[in-house]
């Protein structure tokens, strides 16, 4: 079948349901073969997610050029739209169906947890929600059908987001043209790595003075800055060289920072694309630490870590006091970023098919960069005098990185976390899910130019030293198309943080109360009952 080749929506769903990974693309059918499901650099799960689905915005987001020439090369045909637009699917991988290899090699449907659909329509649990709980063991089909690829009802119009999708293309147009994806060397990254050097050696001569406290605070302030630039590296934005990028990323992730560059590109790709959902986004699934969303009371399962996040005794207690704990839990957040590096990387060696993502030689030299990064650092913390130096020296310096995290979080965690389904835009969904932090240019320096996160997930590939700039064209999206742009000053923002995770556990506790009732209330019935049929 040529180019030519025209699919019907009911044709699309049976290919998807027999097996095929089909993506939309200018209106074009992709076909990825599983080798290449397995293999792809910004992980399976990117792909996965936009089956069934049209995923331009997406893929000229996260592609240069010289990729999307290649996309096309996967085309089968073309798609029947309906208004001039394509009528999108519910990927399987969001009802808890996935493709895996059998006893006998063969790719097969395996569910892998249950679908919840929402039975209400609320701003906080919209009719178009699907989220994941943990498999029902009751006898099921052992397939995916079309009613599964078929999404719940939405308020959202088709037609609008089509007119929002085909703004964003011509706003990336112009983003292009105004040569905003060109790397500033000189002027953006220049006074940067002098300040990391500037920091290092700081660092280092305390240290050799014995000023520990000095020497720790200089090494998590470099550690601070360098994970901007980590960062770009991981986004292909500053050589937009795929293997370069991830060499030097490597490089200052694994042997400065002792984090995978890896696992974060593996995650933060994912947190990009589905932004906020509570079953797939793992920059939200921080149980039993945090929850944003009541919905996590429900115990859901999380495609992306492959597991129930249970909601426990323990995670109701601590859920109960998050906004008390918040900044506490940050304070030793680069800790959690040890544990998830670690895992992930321990996964992708014992797992052949993630092992060839991004190339062996990439897996290999990680390896190699966290035991020199253990070997230099375990130095610096022996060489502190006794245990109790090492471990303030440990503490402190891990601790200054904190901002970072609370920064991040300020960005999502009080933007929306309902899933308004398939229907919905690319645009649509990060203005929707992402705020600002403003803040004056004396002190951009401290947010390193991240505090600018709508413009960011709207273009990840840009260089974060051209996204202020590129923000005012935005803005001006955003109001032509009757959008939201959400920002708050970096006071605010912490407010509204705390606000939404008291209001949540306040809802914990309202909760628990209710279940106490009803419990209660369960025995004085049996009890009544039991009394009835001895008399």
């Amino acid at each position: 079948m040529g180019a030519t080749t025209l699919y019907a929506r009911r044709d699309v769903a049976a290919r998807i349901l027999a097996g095929e990974c089909l993506i939309i693309y200018h209106n074009l059918l992709l076909r990825i073969p599983q080798s290449w499901v397995n293999t792809h650099p910004g992980g399976s799960l990117a792909l996965l997610h936009f089956v069934g689905r049209d995923a331009t915005d997406e893929i000229e987001a996260y592609h240069p050029d010289m990729t999307l020439t290649m996309v096309k090369s996967y085309s089968i045909g073309r798609v029947e739209l309906v208004d001039g637009a394509w009528e999108p699917l519910v990927p399987p991988i969001m009802t808890g169906w996935v493709r895996i290899s059998n006893s006998d090699g063969k790719m097969e449907w395996y569910r892998e947890a249950t679908a919840a659909i929402s039975t209400e329509n609320t701003p906080q649990c919209p009719s178009s929600q699907i989220l994941l709980v943990d498999k029902d063991l009751s006898p099921r089909s052992h397939a995916p059908t079309f009613a599964t690829l078929s999404p719940p009802p939405t308020d959202l119009s088709l037609k609008v987001q089509v007119r929002h999708s085909r703004a964003y293309r011509e706003l990336h147009k112009r983003i292009v043209d105004a040569g905003l994806y060109k790397t500033p060397y000189l002027t953006g990254y220049g006074p940067e790595i002098l300040s990391y050097i500037l920091l290092g050696i700081t660092s280092a001569y305390a240290y050799s003075h014995n000023w520990l406290i000095t020497s720790a605070v200089s090494l998590g302030l470099m550690w601070h800055q360098l994970v901007f630039t980590a960062h770009d590296l991981g986004h292909n934005g500053v050589t937009h060289n795929w293997t370069l990028d991830r060499l030097i990323a490597i490089v200052i992730a694994d042997f400065i920072g002792g984090l995978s560059i890896g696992w974060w590109v593996d995650n933060h790709n994912i947190h990009h694309l589905v932004t906020n959902h509570p079953s797939h986004d793992p920059d939200i699934e921080h149980l039993p630490f945090f929850v944003i969303s009541p919905n996590f009371a429900s115990s859901l399962w999380s495609s992306y870590y492959k597991r129930v996040m249970h909601f426990d005794r323990f995670a109701k207690i601590v859920i109960a006091v998050q906004h008390k704990l918040f900044y506490i839990v940050m304070a030793f957040a680069r800790f959690n970023l040890y544990a998830l590096s670690y895992g992930f990387l321990w996964k992708k060696a014992t797992d052949m098919k993630r092992r060839t993502r991004g190339g062996r030689w990439a897996f290999w030299l990680e390896v190699i960069g966290l035991v020199f990064f253990w070997t230099w650092f375990g130095a610096v913390l022996y060489g502190c005098g006794s245990w109790q130096k090492a471990l303030l020296y440990l503490v402190v310096s891990h601790v200054v990185t904190s901002p970072l995290h609370v920064q991040i979080v300020l960005s999502h965690f009080s933007m929306s976390t309902a899933d308004l389904g398939p229907t919905e835009s690319f645009p649509h969904r990060q203005l929707r899910t992402s705020s600002d932090v403003i803040c004056s240019e004396s002190i951009s320096m401290i947010h390193g130019g991240l505090h600018l996160q709508v413009t960011h997930h709207l273009f990840p590939r840009l260089p974060r030293h051209n996204l202020k700039r590129a923000s005012k064209l935005v803005k001006e999206f955003a109001k032509e198309q009757g959008l939201t742009y959400a920002e708050f000053g970096f006071v605010d923002g912490n407010k509204e943080v705390l606000g939404v995770l008291r209001g949540v556990a306040e809802q914990v506790k309202l909760m628990g109360k209710v279940a106490k009732a009803e419990a209660k209330e369960a025995v004085e019935k049996k009890i009544a009952a039991a009394e009835r049929k001895a008399v």
